[in-house]
């Protein structure tokens, strides 16, 4: 299952309370700093933080205890501490209490305003594209739909024959179909304990990956998702003989199956497929390198964020750990910058700016500052129009 969705993150942008508390903690999965404790640690001294602020803003003891009690019960539970990954993010207001384990090192760092702060998730969503993952492992066909961080394994039972013998259409003798590493002199794949490949056997396997390439086109025909095999190199080079699917990777995964588990093969295709995702995020700079000066690029906040609002951005560029505050008047889009966040109804307006352009399909990238298209400003953007 994906470790935090667009719904959800359009659910807790939709939060709108006088005091919504976020806090993000860096976490460790194993060692020395699980044992000491130190997580649940950070997560005190940034709840003391939230405490503080809630109570410059004029909130009483008991309400600052009411609000942040779900916290505190985290804290205190030592059994969660022992199921962490990277990053921890909590989201709290009356009524309403969210928390996320997930794969992402995040400053720790406490915020409270009107609506949750959301920025620092958008890592989880951009060089994270998704693409099928298709493990032809002798008699274990299985098809998985992945992103970088989740994988979903997809039910093909009813698409594909249940046995190879249903497949290729007569009697079949397995051990015939299992390719072994080796091959002969003249470099012919070789069959555990059978004979260099005949051009008999090499049909018999190609009709049966044929009936899986036509039984997966009904889930592939309106796709454009990469499609990753993982295979031996003689069972990729006979699958390619038969697929229809115009996204297949030109370069399959190999791994011995027998000793590696799904989570080791998720992890090894997404080594293989995040250099084509990241291609995106390169193309997106280039693209507003090409186009500044021309009306589609814009930096500084007062122009960005309402055509954030308005659905024009294509890809936004934020500077990574950094941030722009101040009020925003929707009616008339009036935008006032100020220094910090302590203020009165003060916003983070990066944070409207980039939540905008995620739920209306822009791409959001927190780069550092050399990093950034225009390292003059705190934000960037590419317009769609």
């Amino acid at each position: 299952m994906p470790l935090i969705t667009q719904k959800e993150i359009e659910e807790l942008h939709n939060v709108n309370q006088e005091h919504c508390i976020s806090i993000f903690i860096p976490t460790h999965r194993a060692g020395e700093k699980v044992l000491q404790e130190e997580d649940p640690l950070s997560l005190k001294n940034q709840l003391k933080d939230a405490k503080d602020k809630l109570s410059q803003k004029g909130l009483n003891a008991d309400g600052i205890n009411k609000l942040t009690q779900p916290i505190q019960e985290l804290i205190d539970n030592s059994s969660f501490w022992r199921e962490q990954s990277d990053g921890l993010a909590i989201f709290s207001a009356d009524g309403f209490f969210k928390s996320y384990t997930l794969p992402v090192h995040f400053k720790a760092y406490s915020h409270i305003s009107n609506t949750f702060y959301l920025k620092p998730l958008m890592p989880m969503f951009v060089g994270d594209g998704s693409f099928y993952l298709l493990s032809l492992d002798r008699d274990n066909v299985k098809l998985y739909e992945c992103r970088r961080h989740s994988f979903t394994e997809i039910d093909i039972e009813d698409l594909i024959p249940e046995t190879k013998q249903d497949r290729v259409g007569f009697d079949f003798v397995e051990k015939n179909l299992q390719f072994r590493s080796g091959a002969t002199g003249s470099g012919q794949a070789m069959y555990h304990g059978q004979e260099a490949a005949t051009g008999q056997r090499k049909n018999e396997i190609k009709k049966y990956f044929r009936a899986i390439n036509d039984g997966l086109a009904t889930i592939f025909r309106e796709e454009t998702m990469p499609l990753l095999i993982a295979a031996q190199s003689p069972l990729f080079d006979i699958y390619k003989e038969v697929n229809t699917y115009a996204n297949l990777m030109e370069e399959n995964l190999t791994t011995d199956f027998s000793d590696t588990d799904i989570f080791e093969i998720h992890e090894l295709a997404w080594e293989r497929m995040a250099p084509v995702f990241d291609q995106e995020r390169k193309d997106d700079i280039a693209q507003f390198l090409n186009e500044q000066g021309k009306g589609k690029t814009s930096i500084g906040i007062g122009k960005i964020l309402p055509a954030a609002i308005n659905g024009q951005i294509e890809a936004l560029f934020c500077e990574n750990k950094e941030d722009i505050f101040g009020t925003y008047k929707e009616e008339n889009d009036v935008i006032t910058v100020t220094e910090g966040e302590d203020k009165d109804n003060n916003i983070s307006l990066m944070n409207m700016a980039a939540i905008k352009t995620f739920l209306k399909g822009g791409n959001v990238y927190l780069l550092e500052k050399d990093e950034m298209p225009n390292p003059n400003s705190r934000v960037n953007a590419l317009y769609r129009y």
